[in-house]
């Protein structure tokens, strides 16, 4: 799998965007269906089905991303943040983003696209049917929703891990530390807060009190080999593919529905636009994934109660 290829959170550049080898021949570039009944007629019968999940099924919830033309907290835009060397020279700051993060996120409710999500896989849960949430996400907003089987491949805002001990665990304080109240304001023309790094979030296991960090991949930082693995077999095995709301840039996320298009499976891609890897999947919904997604995931007449 491409999974084993691909193994460091990074944005694809121009090198990077060589497709993979093609199984499949010139049916790759066949103009992907919009078709909503026959996507239908093949959820209805599919036995094992992986949905992927990126930042645009957020965004419909409020959610900003931190990318593109205004996607700036401050004057930085996630990737200049996000990295184990912002944290290393400025953790008070990286502190301050991902404590505005949190708090924005207590404030943001999971929309119609993840309680699709949830529902399905209850739903068919109880067909004996599987379907597995694979997130780039680290909103938890799949979770609030209701969703069960998730793999977060980017970990989780609420979680955190010592930078002594390596204990991780969950973590939804608010505020997360008493220095941080009030902090993080995204206005550009905000000064950063300079809190010293005693008064940053610590490590709460006996004898530790180590400086904690967010439980996240920051870019350039290896993917959890455990998670991976189970993403691996979920794509191995899946019989129908769902790409919601991802922008096919972020790799290793970016090569998963790709690689599951090439061993012939059907691949359905719910975005506002067309990404790179549109034309390798054999349907594309145009639109909001809170509008297209409910009727696509909806009880089909040929379900079992």
């Amino acid at each position: 799998m491409i999974v084993r290829q691909f193994t460091c959170r990074g944005i694809i550049t121009s090198h990077l965007c060589a497709r993979p080898r093609n199984n499949r021949g010139s049916q790759d570039m066949a103009r992907p269906s919009s078709d909503l009944a026959a996507f239908r007629e093949i959820f209805s019968k599919a036995k094992h089905v992986a949905i992927l999940t990126g930042a645009g099924v957020s965004a419909e919830s409020g959610v900003p991303t931190f990318r593109g033309a205004g996607g700036y907290w401050r004057k930085w835009q996630a990737q200049d943040l996000a990295t184990p060397e912002a944290f290393s020279r400025n953790p008070s700051r990286v502190w301050e983003f991902y404590h505005y993060r949190r708090e924005v996120m207590l404030t943001k409710s999971p929309n119609p696209a993840h309680l699709a999500i949830a529902e399905c896989q209850e739903r068919l849960r109880k067909q004996g049917r599987k379907v597995t949430v694979i997130t780039q996400n680290i909103d938890e907003l799949h979770h609030r929703a209701g969703s069960k089987d998730i793999l977060e491949i980017h970990g989780s805002l609420f979680k955190t891990r010592c930078m002594s001990c390596g204990h991780e665990s969950a973590n939804h304080k608010s505020p997360i530390c008493a220095a941080l109240e009030g902090k993080g304001a995204p206005d550009p023309n905000t000064n950063d807060a300079q809190i010293p790094v005693e008064d940053l979030p610590r490590c709460e296991q006996a004898g530790c009190h180590g400086l904690l960090r967010p439980a996240v991949v920051w870019f350039g930082e290896t993917l959890d080999s455990d998670i991976l693995t189970c993403v691996e077999e979920e794509l191995d095995t899946c019989d129908l593919c769902l790409v919601v709301g991802t922008s096919s840039i972020v790799y290793p996320a970016a090569m998963f529905a790709p690689q599951v298009a090439n061993r012939g499976v059907p691949v359905a891609e719910f975005n506002m636009e067309n990404t790179p890897a549109t034309m390798r999947f054999k349907f594309h919904f145009h639109g909001p994934c809170g509008t297209t997604l409910p009727p696509a995931l909806a009880r089909h007449k040929a379900e079992s109660n």
